[in-house]
This record gives C-alpha cells, sequence and structure tokens, in this order.
C-alpha cells in the first residue's frame, strides 16, 4: 500500500516512492487534459489539431467526485471590486471566454514571447571617459527633478524625476493649448485672483482629467478649465459671492476640507514676484479659499477671490480654515547653509516649529477632557502655559498643555525608561489628590473609578515586574496612593486610644450575593464552595469585585517581598511598601495571614528593618528599626489571638518591645521624630497583644521603664515644641497599655478558679500578671488627673489636658470595673474612694467652663444628626472601601480637636461603673442629662435616620457607644429623679431608634438595650399616666362624630393598650427568645466590652453586612412564625399546626406593634407602611385559624383601624413592591388564594382583602377578584362602616382598564355580585359601569362599541332592581340605606344617548330585514 509523504522524507525518498508508484500501475487521483487555446483563435476548432500548437495549450486538471456546483456557503456580505463597476460586460459574452482574456497564468505569458529581430541593429562600443559609470548623482543636480510641492512631498528621488518628466510633458500641452485662447480669460484670472498661485492660470487645480479615456484627456481638462473661466468672467462680483455661499452651505464640509487642501498644497512655501505689490493685509489673511463641485456636464465651478472679502464675508469659516504654510520667515531657527538637509524646506515636518495656537475654551457645553500636569494638578483649558514646560505633545489638542489619562495608560507601556517612569509617577501624583478630594469640584465623576475601571491595577502589577528599578519604584508609590489614604491612617491612630478604639471594622467591599446558575437544583453536597467559587474566577473577575484581594491573587506578595529583600530600594519605596502591606493587613483576618504567611516575608521585615541593634551611623534605611515596620506588625496582630502570638514568638516581636521600651526615647540612635513614633507604636502593639492577654510576662519585666514612663507624663511639654503631638500620641498609647493590662489582670483570679475547678481543659490559662501586679499605679494616675483637670484653666495647657484626660478616664473605669470582681475587693473603702473621686475630680471636671464649651459642640460633631452634612467622598469606590477622612482637621466631626466624644464616652463609661458600685452617687451627675446641649443632641438622634457604609460605621460606632453610656445613666437616674422621668419618653424614644442602628460587634449592647429600656415601664410613661383612657376618649370622639355602628378596634383600642402595659414583661421575654440565635455573638461582644481579654479572639470586628437587628424588628416573632409554617406556592400551609407558644408569641408581637404605633409612631417610622401591611399579612398566611383566635383578632382590629387612619391612607402606597418582596401582587396573590380557602367571611380578613382593592392601586389586583377569584364575591360581606375606609376611593376616578369593566359588568349581569353579598364592591361596581357606558369622552372605536353594547344589554335586562341601579346611579352616600344616591329619571343628556343608542340598533335591525 502506497503511503503519504512525510515532511521529513528528502528527495530520494520521494523520487523512491514515485518509482514505485509507477510500477505498481495504480490509477491516479488526478488526470490531466488537453484543452485547446481560444486566445490564439482555436475556440471553434476540434481537439484533432496539428502537434505544432499543443505547446501552446494549458493544464487543466480534473479531480474525480468533484461536484459541478459549488457548496452553499454561510451568508457573507458581498465583496464590491472598483475596477469590475469601471468594466463593460455584455449578458451574452461566455464566462469562459471572459476568464480566459483576463487569465494571467504563467502558459499565457510564456506562449506570447517573441524573439525581436535585430541583425540589422548596428552595435557599437561605449565610450571611454573619466567619469565614475554609473554616475554618481548629487542632491545639489535637481534640475531634472520636479520641486517638493509639485511632486507631492515626501517622495524618493526616482519619484521625482518622474514627476518632472510628466511635468514637462503636461508643459508642452499647455503651452500649445495657450496659443489658441483668448486673452482675455487670462486677464480676468489675474485680476480676479491677483493673489493666488500664479499656476492657477495654466490650468485647474481640482480636474486633473485622469479618469478621462481617449488620447486627448489633458486637452479635455483644459477646455473644461476654460469653460468655468469663461462662467466667471461672465458673473459679477456679488454674483460669484453669492454662488460661492450656494456652494459652502450645500457642499459637504468634509469636502470643503480637502479643497482647501489642495489649494493650500498648490500654494509654494516661497514668496513668488507678481505685477501687482500685495498689500500689508494680503499677507496677513489667509489662503484663498476655492470650492469646486462637478456638475451633470462633468464641469466644475472654481471661486476666486480676493482675501480682504474672504475675511469680511467668511468669518464663519475663519475657525476651520487651515493655517498658513511654513515658511523660512516664520521659523523660530533661521536654517543655515552649513546645516545637513536644511536646504529645501519641507512644510510637513516644519509645522511643528510653528508656535501653538493660544489655548481656548470650545464653543460648546459639553465636558472637555481633563489634563494633568505631572503633579497630578488637573490644567485648566484656558490656561495657556509656556512650551518649555514639558506639557505639549503631539497628540490630541496639541495646542492644550497637560496630559489626558489615556495618554498617560499609553505612555505607561512606552519602549521608554523615562516616559514609563514618568507616566507611573504622574498617575501616582493623581491618585494622590483624588484621594484628597481635589477633584471633586472640578471634574465629573470619579478619577479613581475611572482608572480601576480601565485596568490600573493590571498596569501597575506589570509595571512591578520592570527590571529597571526607576519604573518599579514609581509603581510601588502609584500603588501606594491607590490603596493608602493617609489621613485615614491618622484618623484611626487618633481613635486608638478610646474606648475599644483598638478595634476595627474589616475593609471588605460590601457583600454582593451572586446567584449561580449551574448550582441551582443540585444537592447542598455538591454545590460548589465559596473557596472553589473564588478559584475558579478570573483575576479580573475578583479585582472588579475587590482590588485587595484581586491584587492577592495576582501574586502581589511575592513581589513586594522580592522588592525589599533583593532590589533593596530606596527609603520612600521601602516606606510605601511597608504602608501597602499595612493596608492589605487591615482588609480582612484572611489577608493578614497571607502577609503571614507569604515565604521570607515578615522575616524580612523583622530582620531589616526591626533588628535588635542598629548603628546610628547606617547610609541606608536597611538595619534601622522604622515605625511603620512596627505600625505593621500592630495591624497584624488586631486581625487575630494567634496572628498575635506568631509575631510575639515565632517572629521576634516581644524582643524588639523590650529593646525599644527598655530605654528613653532619646537613647535610641534615632532621629527623635522617629524614635517618637517607633515608640508609640511599640505600646501599641504591645497594647494589643495584652488586650488578648498575652505579652503580660513582659509588663512585670518592664515594669520599671513603665514607671519612668509614666512620671514623665505630667509634665506635657509645650504647646510651641514641634513634639508635642508625638509626646501626646507617646502618652495615649501608654495609658492604652495599662488599661488593657488591668482588664487582663482582672480575669487572673477568674481564669485561676476555672482552671481549677474545670481541670484546665476547657478554660484558657490564667495571664501571668495578676491584680497584685497593676493596683499601685492607681494611685499615681488619680493624682495625674487632678493636675490635668486644674491645667484647663491655663489656655497653653487646655489643649494637651482635654486630650489626655479621657484616657484616663477609660482607664479609672476598668480599674474600678475589675476590682469590684476581686476577692479583695473592699465595699466600704470603695464607696469612700468613690466620694472623693468625684467631689474632687468628676464634679470640677463636669462644671468647668471649658468642658461645658465643648459639650456645646456635641450636635455639630455628631455623625448621627448630620448624615447629609458630612462629604461621602466621591472617591471611594465599592470594590476599594476607604474612611473618606479627607480634610477631618478642618471641619467638625467626631473625631476633630473640638469634638466632645471622647471625654463624654469615657466620663460615661466610668458614671456607668462607679454608680453600680456606689448606688447613691447616681443623683450627683443629673446635670449632664438635664444640660441643654445633650437634651438637644437626644432630640435630634430620635428624628434621625442615618446611612451605613464603610465612611461612616467605624465613627457611628463610637458614637453609638456614647449614646448607650446616656441611656444607661438615665435608666439609673429615671426612677430616682423626678426632673429626669419627664423626659423618659424622649430616652425610650432614642432607645428605640439607635436599636436598628447597632453595628455588628455591638450585640451585647443590643441585648442590654432589649433587658433594661426598651421594654421598662418606666420609660413608658403614657402607660401609668392616663395614655390608655386618653385613647378611648379619642376613640369615644370620633364614635360620637359618626354616630354610626363602629368597628370593634374603636372600643377596645385602650384596653389592648392598657392589657400590653401589663404584659410587657412577657413581650420583651417574647423577643429575647427570637432573638437566642445572637446568643454566641453576644457573649464575643460582651468579652470585648467588659474587658474580658483572655477570651477575646479578635480585635478586629465582624464583617460590616449590616446592623444587627433589621429595621422592622418590632414584627420579627410574626415574621419568624410564618417562616416556620412554610406557606407554599399555592397558598396553603406546609405543616398542620402551629409551633407550641405560637399564639401567644403573636398575641405579644401584635400588642408591642400597637403600643408603637399609638405611643412611638415615630421610632416606627423607617417602616414603609406597605412594608407594615405586608408584615401583619403573616397574621392570615401563617396559619388557618390563627386570625380567628379572640386576642389576634381584638389586636389586628386595632392595627387596622390604625393603618386606615385618614391621614394615613394617603401614604400607603400598594405600588411600591414591600422590602423582601418582589411585588405586593404576588402576596396578594396568596392573601386571596387563603381567603378563599379558610375565612369563612371573616370581617377582618375581608377588609384586610378589600383594602388593596382601592382605584388607586394597580389594576392586576382587581382583575384577580373579578377574574379567577370572583367567587370570593359571594362572602365579602363587610359593610362601609366596619371597613371604615371612604367608599370614594374605591369609585374615583372612573375605571379605565376595558377589560376590568367588562367583567364588572359581567359580575353585575350574571349576578355573582350583589349588594346583599358584597355591598362595597357593589357600589364600587356600578359606579365605574355607569360613567363607562355614559362616558361622553372620545374613545377607540372598540370602547365606544362596549359602551354601545353595555348600553343596550342594561336597556333590555328583566332584573328592573339592576336595570335600575346600573341606569339611574348618581353618588356613592355612606350614609344612605343603598349606600348610593340615585337619579329619580334619566337626566336629559343621558336619556338621549340611551335613545341614540337604542335607534342605531333599531336602524340596524331594519336594514338587517
Amino acid at each position: 500500500m502506497l503511503r503519504r509523504p512525510k515532511p521529513t522524507d528528502s528527495e530520494a525518498d520521494l523520487l523512491r516512492e514515485q518509482e514505485h508508484f509507477l510500477t505498481s500501475g495504480a490509477p491516479s487521483a488526478a488526470s490531466v487534459v488537453r484543452r485547446p487555446d481560444k486566445r490564439r483563435g482555436e475556440a471553434g476548432e476540434g481537439e484533432g489539431r496539428s502537434g505544432e500548437n499543443e505547446g501552446s495549450q494549458r493544464d487543466v486538471v480534473t479531480i474525480e467526485d468533484l461536484p459541478d456546483q459549488l457548496p452553499s456557503l454561510t451568508p457573507a456580505p458581498p465583496k464590491k471590486s472598483r475596477f469590475k463597476a469601471s468594466r463593460v460586460t455584455f449578458e451574452d459574452e461566455d464566462a469562459e471566454e471572459r476568464l480566459d482574456r483576463h487569465d494571467t497564468h504563467i502558459s499565457a505569458v510564456l506562449s506570447r514571447i517573441v524573439e525581436r529581430d535585430t541583425s540589422s541593429t548596428p552595435i557599437s562600443l561605449p565610450a571611454f571617459t573619466g567619469m565614475a559609470f554609473p554616475k554618481v548623482l548629487h542632491r545639489s543636480e535637481t534640475s531634472n527633478q520636479a520641486p517638493l510641492s509639485s511632486a507631492g512631498g515626501k517622495k524618493s528621488i526616482f519619484a521625482r524625476q518622474i514627476a518632472a518628466q510628466k511635468l514637462k510633458e503636461c508643459k508642452t500641452t499647455l503651452h500649445s493649448l495657450s496659443e489658441a485662447a483668448p486673452t482675455p480669460e487670462t486677464s480676468m484670472d489675474t485680476d480676479q485672483c491677483d493673489a493666488a498661485d500664479p499656476a492657477a492660470v495654466s490650468g485647474p487645480r481640482l480636474v486633473s482629467g485622469q479618469g478621462l479615456q481617449g488620447p486627448d484627456s489633458s486637452g479635455e481638462t483644459m477646455r473644461i478649465h476654460m469653460e468655468n473661466q469663461a462662467k466667471l468672467q461672465a458673473m459679477s462680483q456679488s454674483e460669484i459671492l453669492e454662488e460661492q455661499k450656494k456652494l459652502l452651505f450645500q457642499l459637504d464640509p468634509r469636502l470643503v476640507d480637502f479643497v482647501r487642501s489642495r489649494k493650500a498644497q498648490s500654494v509654494p512655501s516661497f514668496p513668488s514676484p507678481s505685477k501687482h505689490p500685495k498689500d500689508k493685509s494680503g499677507t496677513e489673511d489667509p489662503p484663498v479659499q476655492d470650492v469646486s463641485r462637478e456638475s451633470g456636464s462633468c464641469s466644475a465651478a472654481v471661486l476666486c477671490q480676493k482675501p480682504q472679502e474672504v475675511k469680511m464675508e467668511g468669518e464663519e469659516e475663519e475657525l476651520s480654515a487651515p493655517p498658513p504654510a511654513v515658511t523660512e520667515e516664520d521659523l523660530p531657527v533661521k536654517p543655515q547653509k552649513e546645516w545637513v538637509h536644511m536646504d529645501k524646506l519641507e512644510p510637513e515636518k516644519l509645522e511643528w516649529l510653528r508656535d501653538l495656537p493660544e489655548p481656548r475654551r470650545k464653543g460648546t457645553k459639553k465636558a472637555m477632557q481633563a489634563r494633568f500636569d505631572f503633579a497630578g494638578t488637573l490644567i485648566p483649558p484656558t490656561e495657556d502655559l509656556p512650551t518649555h514646560l514639558g506639557l505639549h505633545h503631539h497628540g490630541e489638542e496639541p495646542e492644550r498643555a497637560g496630559y489626558s489619562l489615556q495618554e498617560l495608560f499609553l505612555l505607561s507601556r512606552s519602549q521608554v525608561i523615562q516616559q514609563r517612569t514618568l507616566s507611573l509617577s504622574t498617575l501616582a501624583n493623581i491618585l494622590s489628590k483624588a484621594c484628597a478630594g481635589e477633584y471633586v469640584s472640578v471634574l465629573k465623576g470619579s478619577v479613581t473609578s475611572t482608572l480601576l475601571d480601565a485596568g490600573l491595577l493590571f498596569l501597575l502589577r506589570f509595571a512591578l515586574d520592570d527590571s529597571m528599578e526607576g519604573v518599579m519604584s514609581a509603581a510601588v508609590h502609584a500603588l501606594k496612593a491607590l490603596l493608602v489614604c493617609a489621613e485615614d491612617e491618622e484618623c484611626l491612630d487618633c481613635t486608638f486610644s478610646w474606648f475599644r478604639g483598638l478595634s476595627s471594622f474589616p475593609l471588605l467591599p460590601s457583600a454582593q450575593e451572586e446567584e449561580d446558575e449551574e448550582d441551582e437544583g443540585l444537592d447542598e453536597s455538591m454545590k460548589e464552595t465559596a473557596k472553589e467559587k473564588e478559584e475558579r474566577k478570573s483575576d479580573h473577575e475578583v479585582a472588579r469585585q475587590d482590588a485587595v484581594k484581586g491584587l492577592l491573587k495576582m501574586k502581589l506578595l511575592p513581589r513586594l517581598r522580592y522588592i525589599l529583600e533583593v532590589v533593596r530600594p530606596s527609603p520612600r519605596v521601602v516606606q510605601d511598601v511597608l504602608e501597602i502591606l499595612t493596608r492589605i493587613a487591615r482588609h480582612s483576618s484572611s489577608s493578614a495571614t497571607q502577609v503571614l504567611d507569604c515565604p521570607r516575608l515578615m522575616e524580612t521585615v523583622m530582620s531589616e528593618f526591626l533588628p535588635t541593634s542598629w548603628s546610628p551611623s547606617s547610609q541606608s534605611i536597611y538595619g534601622l528599626p522604622l515605625s511603620s515596620a512596627m505600625k505593621l506588625l500592630r495591624v497584624l496582630a488586631t486581625s487575630g489571638r494567634h496572628a498575635c502570638a506568631r509575631l510575639l514568638n515565632s517572629l521576634g516581636a516581644s524582643e524588639r518591645l523590650s529593646h525599644l521600651l527598655s530605654a528613653e526615647p532619646n537613647e535610641l540612635l534615632l532621629e527623635p521624630t522617629e524614635s517618637l513614633r517607633i515608640t508609640t507604636e511599640a505600646y501599641r502593639l504591645w497594647a494589643v497583644a495584652a488586650g488578648y492577654g498575652q505579652a503580660c510576662k513582659l509588663y512585670i519585666d518592664l515594669y520599671p521603664a513603665l514607671v519612668t514612663a509614666l512620671q514623665s507624663v505630667h509634665r506635657l511639654p509645650p504647646a510651641s515644641d514641634p513634639l508635642q503631638p508625638l509626646q501626646l500620641q507617646r502618652f495615649l498609647a501608654l495609658l492604652s497599655l495599662l488599661t488593657q493590662v488591668t482588664h487582663t489582670a482582672g480575669c487572673h483570679q477568674e481564669l485561676q478558679a476555672g482552671m481549677v475547678s474545670s481541670g484546665g481543659e476547657e478554660c484558657p490559662p490564667p495571664p501571668p500578671v495578676s491584680w497584685g501586679h497593676v493596683t499601685g499605679l492607681q494611685t499615681s494616675l488619680m493624682g495625674h488627673l487632678k493636675g490635668f483637670i486644674k491645667n484647663l484653666d491655663d489656655p497653653l495647657q487646655k489643649d494637651g489636658s482635654l486630650t489626655l484626660i479621657p484616657v484616663y478616664l477609660v482607664y479609672l473605669e476598668a480599674y474600678y470595673h475589675q476590682l469590684s470582681r476581686q476577692n479583695c475587693f473592699k465595699p466600704v473603702e470603695t464607696l469612700q474612694e468613690l466620694e472623693l473621686l468625684t467631689s474632687d475630680a468628676l464634679l470640677p471636671l463636669m462644671s468647668h467652663s471649658v468642658v461645658q464649651g465643648l459639650i456645646k459642640n456635641l450636635k455639630s460633631s455628631s455623625v448621627v444628626c448630620n448624615a447629609q452634612a458630612i462629604p461621602l467622598g466621591p472617591e471611594i469606590t465599592n470594590n476599594l472601601p476607604g474612611l473618606a477622612c479627607m480634610g477631618w482637621r478642618n471641619r467638625p466631626g467626631l473625631v476633630a480637636p473640638s469634638s466632645p466624644f471622647p471625654l463624654l464616652t469615657g466620663l460615661g463609661l466610668l458614671l456607668e461603673t462607679i454608680t453600680g458600685i456606689h448606688k447613691g452617687l447616681s443623683s450627683k451627675f443629673t446635670g449632664l442629662l438635664l444640660s441643654e446641649p445633650v437634651t438637644g443632641y437626644l432630640r435630634s438622634c430620635s428624628q434621625a435616620t442615618p446611612s451605613l457604609s464603610h465612611t461612616k460605621a467605624w465613627l457611628l460606632r463610637h458614637e453609638h457607644h456614647l449614646l448607650y453610656l446616656l441611656l444607661r445613666l438615665a435608666h439609673r437616674l429615671v426612677p430616682l429623679d423626678s426632673e429626669i422621668a419627664k423626659h423618659a419618653s424622649l430616652y425610650h424614644q432614642v432607645a428605640l431608634v439607635v436599636l436598628p442602628w447597632l453595628l455588628p460587634g455591638s450585640e451585647y449592647l443590643v441585648h442590654e438595650l432589649l433587658s433594661t429600656i426598651v421594654f421598662s415601664k418606666d420609660f413608658i410613661s403614657e402607660g401609668h399616666s392616663g395614655g390608655p383612657e386618653a385613647v378611648e376618649l379619642g376613640e369615644l370622639k370620633l364614635h360620637e362624630e359618626t354616630q354610626k355602628d363602629t368597628s370593634p378596634s374603636l372600643q377596645t383600642v385602650g384596653a389592648l393598650l392598657r392589657e400590653a402595659c401589663v404584659q410587657l414583661p412577657s413581650i420583651r421575654g417574647c423577643f429575647l427568645t427570637h432573638l437566642a440565635h445572637l446568643e454566641s455573638s453576644v457573649i464575643v461582644s460582651r468579652d470585648a466590652l467588659l474587658g474580658h481579654n483572655p477570651w477575646i479572639k479578635s480585635h478586629l470586628l465582624p464583617e460590616l453586612t449590616g446592623p444587627i437587628l433589621p429595621s422592622d424588628w418590632p414584627f420579627l416573632p410574626l415574621l419568624s412564625l410564618y417562616e416556620q409554617s412554610g406557606v407554599s406556592d399555592g397558598g396553603g400551609l406546609a405543616v398542620e399546626e402551629l409551633p407550641q407558644g405560637a399564639l401567644q408569641a403573636v398575641t405579644h408581637c401584635l400588642q408591642w406593634l400597637l403600643l408603637l404605633e399609638v405611643w412611638r409612631e415615630e421610632a416606627l417610622k423607617v417602616v414603609l407602611p406597605v412594608a407594615k401591611f405586608a408584615r401583619l399579612s403573616c397574621v392570615f398566611l401563617c396559619s388557618s385559624d390563627l386570625f380567628l383566635e379572640r386576642p389576634v383578632q381584638r389586636l389586628t382590629w386595632g392595627l387596622f383601624r390604625l393603618l386606615t387612619r385618614s391621614t394615613k391612607l394617603d401614604s400607603l402606597d400598594l405600588n411600591v413592591p414591600p422590602p423582601g418582596l418582589a411585588s405586593f401582587q404576588d402576596l396578594y396573590s396568596a392573601l386571596v388564594s387563603q381567603y378563599e380557602a379558610v375565612s369563612f367571611g371573616d370581617r377582618l380578613f375581608s377588609c384586610w382583602v378589600l383594602l388593596p382593592l382601592q382605584r388607586r392601586y394597580s389594576t392586576t389586583m382587581r382583575l384577580a377578584v373579578f377574574g379567577e377569584h370572583v367567587g370570593m364575591l359571594r362572602s365579602l360581606g363587610v359593610t362601609l362602616e366596619q371597613l371604615s375606609i371612604p367608599i370614594e376611593r374605591f369609585t374615583s376616578p372612573p375605571e379605565d382598564s376595558l377589560p376590568l369593566l367588562r367583567l364588572y359588568f359581567r359580575s353585575l349581569v350574571t349576578g355573582t355580585l350583589k349588594r346583599s353579598w358584597c355591598p362595597v364592591l357593589y357600589v364600587a361596581a356600578l359606579s365605574h359601569v355607569n360613567s363607562f357606558i355614559f362616558s361622553q369622552d372620545a374613545a377607540a372605536q372598540e370602547v365606544e362599541t362596549a359602551r354601545h353594547s353595555m348600553l343596550r344589554k342594561i336597556y333590555y335586562l328583566t332584573d328592573e332592581v339592576l336595570r335600575s341601579h346600573l341606569l339611574l346611579f348618581r353618588l356613592p352616600q355612606h350614609h344612605l340605606q343603598l349606600s348610593f344616591d340615585m337619579y329619580e329619571q334619566l337626566p336629559p343628556i343621558r336619556a338621549k344617548r340611551l335613545e341614540r343608542v337604542l335607534g342605531l340598533q333599531e336602524s340596524s335591525v331594519d336594514k338587517g330585514d
């Protein structure tokens, strides 16, 4: 069997296979057929030709089994050939002949080769000469070359020689024609166009005659030109201007620009002599404008005017005219003869030597492209900057200085190192200014979002891999500008010493739930985990959702380790890398773990930037301790207990702490500022570790150094000292450390007892520091506090004292809180000590004028009260959240120096503790709650609705602490002080409002508020001050005004409220039971807030997914029961019986809702009325008989009455989807199905179903009732008085839905809807049908036909009562027996309409007959 040739076969192998094929005798796959050559006249001859012509025949290959027609392919756009359009073809022409005629096969070429006879040609030898052969061509010898302007610009020497030859031939032809041409036309052209190029006389500029066929194409072109000149000569100057305007108006502007460019090319770049000398204006005006247009007779008109007239008449086109060609006089530098390649001017190249036009604002309202200088400053479009700054380039808009973002992106991938470095540095400056908010008022949109969407992360990641250190350093700086905001870090450092300031939220983007269609319908065990889904995503998808996570996926950490360890860059780059790592560690605990797990990264940081020994003479930053490296350790330690233990033990952070803190800052052989910064960060790292109960052995070892440092605290440096802010931060960090050590020591006794009782299995081991190690510091710190309070009178030390006093208060709270839990606690001595503390320190502090002035800033510094005034930070993006702290020092805020929040929070903490120990001290602090600033602040908070985001959450958390502490103080004082009790309702309102605001990490505060204040009788003063009686009197007054039988709600609301007040303890137990799933979170939060340090797992707060409780938490028991019952799609119940205690839980929930609706309506304003209605609908959906229970029935009637008050009906918009539902129509469908199944005509359920059928709501619900569920009309027997909704809301405006009107009419005519069965809908259907049949409004033919049909059918009804109701209906009147008014007889207009409709019917019947 023959084998196929292989690529490796040699020529011998191929010849061998060929011989084998020939000897085998196998048939070939293709056969060679000789066909006659039709081009040589053999088309009509037979095949039996002689062999003399066989050599000129072509080879034709035929393949077996090849179909005659090509297979049909996918339709494709037809290819258009500009050459095919110019060919002339005939219908009867043979396609094969046409193919042969255009055949370019090699045989067709070779067959026409004929050798020329040279026998008679003389042969001459070449002449001998002394010149070189071939002749050397010099550039100076250009006699046989066309000039640049006529040769078309950039052409080779050979091309210019050919152009010169053609130009010479053209001039010969033109010379022969000009002799026969009359002279007046030439003189006319000169007079008209004396400023133009003289070459214009000899021929046209636009019409070249290139497309004309024939030997005299150039002559035809010249005749056209002469004809145009004759036409111009016969026209006056005004006619020429008018025709020019017409042409400019009719022609495409691009065509006009093309014509002008041709004109500009034809003008030489050097001045030429003329008969008439040019005046001054002729040198300043733009070149002459030429406009041409080909007419139907292939003639063209060229309009030529003097420059002065063009400027006057064509001012609108002045801006679009091309600039004059560059001449030698225009050049800023005159070319010299000895300069190479400057003997001839090339306008295209010399155009960039011309001065740029002045930048001008475009005449448009559209936004212009932003351009930046190298410092990142936005350059206004009207600013004219000098060119030596290097901001002008050859890109778009060359007259404008600066670079756009697109151009910077392009330069960042340049092959030139300097361009890459410069572009990345400029991007870094732009990002820094964007983070500072400098572009907010001048740019539309977000610069950071635009850059991230354009792929900035990938650009910077690629640049980090650059081999050049300059490019890599610029990329690091740009990445730092993108990720790190210096002001955010400053704010977090300032709040570190506040109460729980060492905790922070992870900077994770808001969680976006993505539904994976691939997992739908799969078993839980087969579904992909979150980790598997994350690994399956591409880098782009991950970075689009989370920028930091995307960088980690792109292996950023190993690259940063390489830069630090191998490249060893400049100090600035090292600082940037450490700040980037700190920002990554703040992202989440998993990101911090990746930083710790990166091979050799933390080892490099510890060995190079936190050495145990160093020399001050080191020239490099390597080998010196850095405060930014210590801060990185502190942020990593915040992520979790295990991470902190790894840092202290495995990486040697504990050893570094002892080296840095055992000596004074001025003994560290570092710069003064750096020594203060690194010791401050060392104290903070130690405080974080002590917050886990770790590094306490270090406290015992360094106790003398700590005491020495404490002795210098009360000697504050003067305010003029530049190191004072750093000294204050160091003192604050030291006091925070002592506070955490005190908390840890206070847990020693409990852990010791727990280890003994449990055998040491589950209880953590006790810390090495005990209570006896910390008791000696309290006396000296108390003396410091009293001294700082006295220093408030000194203007020079006031600010420093106000900064330190809050931390002392937090420390004292920790000391007395842990003291009360010790076995050595002595109540009598402690009470005396607390009384002394109150009289000597706390009361003077509260009454001091400086503190009183600070408290007046409470409202202006609040985040809650100024939610709309705080800038949101437009540069904060979804995938890269930040804190938006730009300009925090210069505006009022929670962290500003004028903020009273740290002082009041520390004071509230201490008061909460000491009033718990000494109850008699509570009455001494009533002045704080009764002060006007605090009362006004609480009143503003009760009406506020703050939004939640990363930019506010970290501040809201601290404000929530203060609100909680004020409420706890009120809880102690309300039963004791009558003045405080007067504001009990305000405190209760604030507690209800704050409850759904509390963020993750504050679960313990939620539990405490629910257990103490929210359900306390003392704070619901209306319950024991005649509140229920007042409600009953109000209902009685309403009853007297209506003078009708009322629904049960009018009779029972007062009694229901009185009963709800009695049941408040049971209601509290009900809600706490339904929040039992938060128990583990409450314990974790309690350990953190109460200082149970050994049990704390992490100082990183839970992910910010939203508040702990939903805004509709009062409906929680009802919603929980609805979820347990499992309502199916059809509206039926998945379970037959309710869980045990469900009736009692629903009753308590409804009692609490009724109480809130009557007395605390502001607390539920965040819940939309449609959401309230939807949640209360669960009463009917979660069981088949729950709504029939008497307590549920009475409470639901009362809530329905409150929801349908005249002042609340307008706000009940059922067209808005309730939160948690796709649409209200879906809920209503389930309600209607449930009503048909289990209602038995219950009046309450009927009112609930009728409420959404008002005219202003969606037609879909009325169509469902009168269409699919028309049977329920028989049981909706609610009267208008029981419904308590005006009937006009069902009848006005008139219905305009034709399908619904037909359903109304059908239900009335067929007897499905009767007044005795459904009075409300009967009146509504009567009103709408009556309005429809007697409407005089113009309508479509279909609507008019339906009106006539209904009217005729009504007229011939056999039911006289229904007939009279439909025809004589007037207006709904709820006080009448029928609930509507009727005409005694039809009004004349309606009677005529009835007669006309009936007459039309009779006439149509007559025609039919």
